[in-house]
């Protein structure tokens, strides 16, 4: 698959916006380990090679194991993850499914039972801005390096 467009070099001011809201979002107080997950598992959703692969590699740089970067698809099914962990995942797909889940009162309890107030908004922002970045690669097909 060949890449469309460059999107940094075609609307600079645009992404230079969108990275700031990045550097914003990371400064908000969730864990820096638990927001690679929740990028992780958006991407995985969306079916964005890019972040996939970029997310993985970050995530193993703050020290995330191979084990549970493998189990992120499966998080349901396997012991790994952290009550925090998995109500944040839970959200995680229901945001970025929200055509189809509306954000169902189990993924939110969950999420309250594990978050506070303020940090139910800024997880959901992050998982917001995920969705953007996966939106612009998959939209305009940019591919890892080989």
């Amino acid at each position: 698959m060949e890449q469309r467009l460059d999107f940094y070099k075609t609307s600079p001011d645009a992404m230079k916006a969108l990275m700031a809201l990045e550097v914003a979002v990371s400064k908000l107080g969730i864990e820096p380990a638990l927001q690679e997950l929740v990028r992780l598992r958006a991407s995985q959703v969306n079916g964005c090679a890019y972040c996939v692969d970029l997310h993985t590699s970050d995530a193993r740089k703050k020290g995330e194991t191979e084990r549970r970067l493998y189990a992120v698809s499966v998080w349901r099914e396997t012991p790994f993850f952290t009550p925090r962990e998995r109500a944040a995942l839970g959200w995680t797909e229901a945001i970025t499914r929200i055509a189809d889940t509306h954000a169902p009162d189990e993924a939110y309890d969950a999420l309250r039972a594990e978050f506070s107030e303020v940090e139910c908004v800024n997880l959901t922002l992050a998982i917001g801005l995920i969705n953007s970045w996966n939106r612009l690669a998959i939209g305009f097909r940019k591919m890892p390096a080989a």
